[in-house]
């Protein structure tokens, strides 16, 4: 946690000049009490740790790798790797036998805060601040949280019917909704509508992703689709059909043009969004697919389903890593 002090034009610590050298300039050039209040320093708390975002980044790349394998007293006052931070948790290091990722995250409620009404959390968000959290409640309504002290801030009506899902631009300048009546609606970073749009033959749409460039975004409903849509225009351009049941999740890779969905067929397929074509199916799973999610780097696939497994895939070979149950 660290202090900021807003610069100003001039010093506020400077010493003032003799009342002597004050009478020979005019009154206009004497300070007034506006002046005076602009000049005082507040501190500002910057709650955003950088610490999140490095070990986000070690992951898949290397830069951010090479300069945390020194393990030493001289370089204490760097991050360290997982196994490092050991020590520091109240862990026995005698009885630790193997490096436990979830050792370094909060495994248990932190906090609880409810809303004024008691209407079931569909779909939640942060602002790209980080600042605030978006919630949106099966009636259709947005829910500002501050992201602090999660003290409730603003109730909103958005949607007719349920929610079902939001996802940010990677650019941050955009936030698309979903709902239960298959509509899907483009919002502003201030909560202000922008476009509306109707699709899916009114079924429910469970997920909403955007391309890498933000040019366009991909939706899946309860009409077995995948549908591909352009941004600026607000045209749909692909219909993907292939699954026999509810698409129940869908998400664009990272850095290529390839589509993954996952359906209630039990199937996992992947697209490609620049000619509609299917490009590969996986059968690992044995019930609906309920999540899918691309790395970082875009090499390695998980799906989840109500199988109770969790699969990972390496799509440059096209073959099953492992399966955690």
């Amino acid at each position: 946690m660290s202090y900021y002090q807003p610069s100003r034009g001039h010093d506020t610590h400077s010493s003032h000049p003799p009342p002597s050298q004050l009478d020979k300039h005019n009154d206009s050039d004497l300070p007034n009490d506006n002046t005076a209040s602009s000049n005082l320093k507040r501190k500002c708390i910057d709650y955003h740790n950088p610490a999140v975002l490095d070990l986000s980044d070690r992951l898949y790349k290397k830069s951010s790798r090479s300069s945390h394998i020194k393990d030493s007293l001289s370089y204490s006052c760097n991050l360290q790797p997982h196994s490092s931070y050991l020590r520091w948790m109240g862990l026995p290091i005698g009885e630790v036998s193997a490096f436990v990722p979830s050792s370094v995250f909060l495994t248990q409620m932190a906090h609880v805060t409810r809303a004024k009404n008691s209407n079931p959390v569909m779909c939640l968000s942060w602002t790209p601040g980080g600042r605030r959290l978006l919630t949106g409640n099966q009636e259709g309504e947005f829910t500002l949280w501050d992201g602090i002290n999660f003290s409730f801030e603003l109730i909103m009506s958005a949607h007719d019917n349920s929610f079902r899902c939001m996802a940010w631009s990677h650019n941050n300048n955009y936030l698309l909704t979903s709902d239960a009546g298959g509509n899907i609606k483009y919002w502003s970073p201030s909560i202000a509508p922008v476009q509306s749009i109707d699709s899916h033959n009114g079924q429910p749409i469970h997920a909403l992703s955007f391309s890498p460039s933000d040019t366009k975004f991909v939706s899946c409903g309860d009409d077995a689709t995948v549908r591909i849509w352009d941004w600026a225009q607000r045209k749909e351009e692909f219909e993907l059909k292939g699954h026999g049941w509810d698409v129940k999740t869908v998400q664009w890779h990272p850095r290529s043009s390839v589509i993954c969905s996952g359906s209630k067929d039990n199937l996992v397929k992947l697209w490609d969004p620049r000619s509609g074509l299917l490009l590969s199916t996986l059968y690992g799973h044995k019930n609906t697919v309920t999540k899918v999610a691309w790395n970082d780097n875009g090499n390695w696939l998980l799906t989840a389903s109500r199988d109770q497994l969790i699969k990972l895939y390496d799509i440059r070979a096209m073959r099953e890593l492992c399966s955690l149950k």
